[in-house]
């Protein structure tokens, strides 16, 4: 069963990266097609949805043989929930696709959700039992809920991502142009950490520490010993590390000292990883294009109708919006009380599930009080998902709390 749903998930990458091809010929092809524009983008539109829904179905099984396999949702650790997210994004392209018939929006929403799918795959993929304050039917409500959630936002990002490059002028650089290519290079730190990750897959350049626990009562007493190993070369070491195993590097340097837990400077390693080789990714792809990314793909743009777009973008968002509001806040409030004994606690993760919701708040009231549509409507879309990922990456890899079991 393991082994079909790993299949099953392969499947279901593959597909989404074809998928992605045929969504982007569908939109750069039609330079080259005899039949008219709008034909040739709803042809190829069709094929695309057509790969995207055999894809999306796999991925579903895969996710009930695990959920079946386990014993329980498989939402519990990054591998899962990020996985699960993306299965969230395809199904809200998929909606959105029906509802407004862009097939375009694949070319920007799909590549999203293989990613999120590649990424998810970096990190451990053991089915490993709950903690009991996890056991509780509330996780899959929260858990599922505020993935949905985040997921129909991530195909507003999408969509505002579109507008934007659609939209900015590329003649010359601008402040918008700058920021512009800083929101395309979050998401290629995504590509560039599963390329280095695959890279240094052999155990054989993992690098193993040792470091002394303090008692938190005493901080004069070493409490015990422990050991962690790092699949990637060692940029970070623990505190007061000691080389069981050397990798290819030596460490530069040294976790800061308000990072706690057994896990922390190695999550920190990962996020600097996933930071330069994002910056490196980037970089290689200006050398090929000899230009901004953003100013190579407006041309394929060019035919879409930007106040669609626009629309698209919004309204994925109040659709998210709301869904994010229950499983992120309401149902977790409710499963925090229960689990923990308080609905609030301040928990990294809880602040940042609450900053995410307020952006989003002033994102629907400026939109829908003050007129903030197009351009300043789509920078609000493109910020709101780098405040998720901020939330997604860097809070479950690097800030010690109560959600660090999601952990990498």
């Amino acid at each position: 069963m393991i082994q079909v749903s790993s299949n099953l998930l392969l499947m279901a990458f593959v597909l989404y990266l074809i998928a992605t091809i045929v969504f982007a010929v569908a939109i750069t092809g039609k330079r080259w097609s005899n039949r008219d524009a709008k034909a040739h983008q709803a042809r190829y539109a069709k094929i695309g949805v057509g790969i995207t829904v055999i894809g999306f179905l796999g991925h579903l099984g895969q996710f009930i043989i695990r959920w079946i396999v386990s014993g329980r949702i498989p939402t519990s650790n990054m591998f899962e929930f990020i996985s699960f997210l993306s299965i969230c994004i395809v199904a809200a392209f998929l909606l959105l696709y029906y509802i407004y018939k862009l097939g375009v929006l694949g070319a920007f929403a799909m590549p999203l959700a293989a990613i999120m799918l590649a990424y998810a795959s970096v990190f451990p993929k053991e089915i490993t039992p709950l903690i009991p304050p996890l056991q509780s039917y509330w996780l899959k409500i929260h858990v599922t809920t505020a993935a949905l959630g985040e997921g129909i936002l991530a195909v507003g990002f999408a969509a505002g991502l579109m507008y934007l490059i659609r939209t900015i002028p590329q003649i010359k650089k601008s402040a918008s142009t700058f920021w512009l290519e800083f929101s395309i290079s979050v998401v290629l730190m995504m590509v560039g950490f599963i390329v280095v990750s695959a890279s240094f897959s052999s155990p054989s350049l993992r690098t193993s520490f040792e470091f002394p626990v303090y008692d938190e009562n005493n901080p004069a007493i070493v409490k015990n010993m422990q050991q962690v190993e790092y699949k990637l070369p060692a940029i970070v070491a623990p505190q007061e590390y000691k080389i069981i195993k050397e990798g290819p590097i030596k460490p530069l340097f040294e976790a800061p000292t308000f990072m706690h837990g057994k896990d922390a400077a190695r999550k920190f390693n990962t996020m600097i990883w996933s930071v330069l080789s994002g910056v490196v990714f980037y970089g290689l792809l200006r050398l090929i294009l000899r230009k901004r990314i953003a100013a190579a793909i407006q041309p394929a743009l060019e035919d879409i109708d930007p106040e669609l777009i626009d629309e698209i973008s919004y309204r994925a968002i109040a659709i998210g919006y709301p869904i994010f509001t229950l499983g992120a806040l309401v149902f977790a409030m409710i499963w925090a009380n229960e689990a923990w004994g308080r609905f609030w606690g301040w928990d990294p993760k809880e602040t940042w599930a609450l900053i995410v919701w307020l952006f989003y708040s002033v994102y629907l009231h400026l939109r829908l009080s003050k007129g903030w549509i197009g351009e300043k409507s789509a920078w609000m879309a493109v910020l709101g998902f780098v405040i998720i990922l901020v939330t997604l990456v860097v809070v479950n890899l690097v800030i010690v709390g109560l959600h660090s079991y999601a952990g990498a």
